[in-house]
């Protein structure tokens, strides 16, 4: 008798925007001048990545879900650099990351370590990806920065499949 596996899980860690920080994202966006290939992303998917798992083996859920609580106190960001990255993703990002920011990302880092979660090793950036294939697309020439109030929840959250959209699986804080 062979054990049976559930699929696999694309799983990421998020710090989801309260409503004036939302409405604010939804404005910058606005201000841009898209190129017609330009696939801006749904306004309930704007978010800020705290870690990309990828593709997680459903059997290791619970541990997830026990594992990842990590306190933190919240933190003021400032989200004031509009970038085009390679592969035309045009971002908001965050020019500093606050110190209560990167302890909380660092500290995450070692439970998904402990975990057998591989991380990312490249410099942790805050940003909110605004769109993708986004060639071309050109930043608002000036613009306040988006104030962040980042609460001390953060989500456990799963891309459904075929893009379908976010499941918020749990929240921590």
């Amino acid at each position: 008798m062979t054990a049976t596996h559930s699929p696999p899980l694309r799983l990421f860690l998020a710090l989801w925007p309260s409503q004036a920080v939302h409405q604010a994202l939804l404005a910058h966006s606005g201000a841009w001048s898209w190129p017609p290939s330009a696939r801006l992303t749904p306004a309930e998917r704007l978010h800020v990545t705290l870690h990309f798992l990828g593709d997680v083996a459903g059997e290791m859920l619970p541990a997830l879900r026990q594992g990842l609580a990590v306190p933190w106190p919240g933190c003021e960001m400032a989200m004031e650099r509009a970038q085009l990255w390679s592969g035309g993703i045009a971002v908001l990002e965050a020019v500093t990351v606050p110190p209560p920011l990167a302890a909380l990302h660092a500290a995450l880092s070692g439970r998904l370590q402990a975990l057998g979660v591989a991380v990312d090793e490249r410099r942790y950036r805050p940003h909110v990806t605004l769109a993708r294939k986004a060639f071309g697309a050109q930043p608002p020439p000036r613009f306040a920065a988006v104030p962040w109030q980042a609460s001390p929840a953060y989500a456990l959250v799963r891309s459904l499949p075929g893009g379908r959209g976010y499941e918020n699986l749990q929240f921590f804080g």
